[in-house]
């Protein structure tokens, strides 16, 4: 049996950004990381795997074992408050359209094992937007008490986005940004509040073995499910290859998640405005693109 033990090599790219984003605390926490990931192997009895660490931009995941169970181990930053979060959603979701959570404490997650190998990306998009709509529709349950809401979340983007706009030098079109502006002050306090997952988009979405398909990383928020539309237009819109495409991607995930269509096009116009300027605060390059393209078929200039 390998040893739990076994040194990690934190991968470069998420060392590297996480030092970008968060400075000195990044690097120590970096610098931290193998102790934090031993002190968990132990406390929660697990074992390494050998199989190399995966990452998205917030957290490190961990292939282990325990009892000859296939499971993942997600560490993140101290200073990362969405674990307490993830925990409080994934919990009362319960398995029913997510990964299963096995164990929690801060900045730590024990999770079941999907296939990272298989996501939606490799579904043909029609389809796949099928099975995120399915999902969206599965995952609205009564919010439990103590998540975000969406309220809170999104207060004070519609008073934020002219200055971020004019810092940046005016990259968004006049038009698209007052729609972004009207829809963002608007949208918050409109619908029934549900548990939604703010983060879906076609790469959390795994393949799993109890069921097909399961979500993986979510922001829960007590929020309407149409917010989680706009990821799902603009993660695949390379994909999109005319306005045609963009209504009848839009078209597919309303209809399929049963969604009010007014409701989804206004988030998908506000949430690409504030995706658009926050890629270009970022440095991104692709996103901001991909965020224009969804923009011109719904709003055409």
């Amino acid at each position: 049996m390998p040893s739990r033990r076994r040194p990690i090599t934190v991968p470069e790219e998420f060392a590297a950004w996480r030092i970008r984003l968060d400075g000195a605390g990044g690097r120590d926490w970096i610098t931290t990381l193998p102790d934090r990931v031993d002190d968990l192997l132990d406390r929660w009895c697990l074992t390494l795997d050998g199989t190399p660490p995966l990452h998205g931009s917030q957290a490190l995941v961990l292939m282990v074992t325990r009892d000859d169970r296939r499971l993942a181990l997600k560490v993140s930053a101290p200073q990362d408050r969405t674990t307490a979060q993830e925990a409080i959603g994934l919990r009362a979701w319960n398995g029913n359209g997510t990964v299963e959570l096995l164990a929690d404490e801060p900045g730590a997650l024990l999770l079941e094992r999907l296939d990272h190998t298989r996501t939606l990306h490799a579904v043909p998009l029609t389809e796949a937007a099928e099975i995120a709509g399915t999902l969206i529709r599965t995952l609205a349950i009564p919010p439990p008490p103590g998540v975000a809401t969406l309220p809170d979340v999104v207060a004070g983007i519609a008073e934020t986005l002219k200055a971020r706009q004019r810092k940046l030098g005016d990259p968004v079109p006049d038009r698209w940004l007052c729609e972004a502006i009207r829809y963002a002050g608007e949208l918050p306090s409109a619908g029934v509040p549900v548990l939604i997952h703010a983060d879906l988009h076609y790469g959390n979405i795994l393949a799993g073995t109890r069921t097909p398909w399961l979500a993986i990383d979510p922001r829960p928020l007590a929020g309407t499910p149409e917010y989680s539309i706009p990821e799902l237009l603009w993660t695949r819109a390379d994909d999109l290859h005319a306005p045609a495409d963009v209504h009848h991607l839009l078209s597919v995930l309303v209809d399929t998640a049963a969604l009010n269509p007014e409701l989804a096009r206004g988030w998908a116009i506000t949430r690409c405005v504030d995706y658009w300027l926050w890629g270009t605060e970022h440095g991104l390059t692709l996103d901001p693109p991909r965020t224009a393209k969804i923009l011109s078929a719904l709003l055409p200039l």
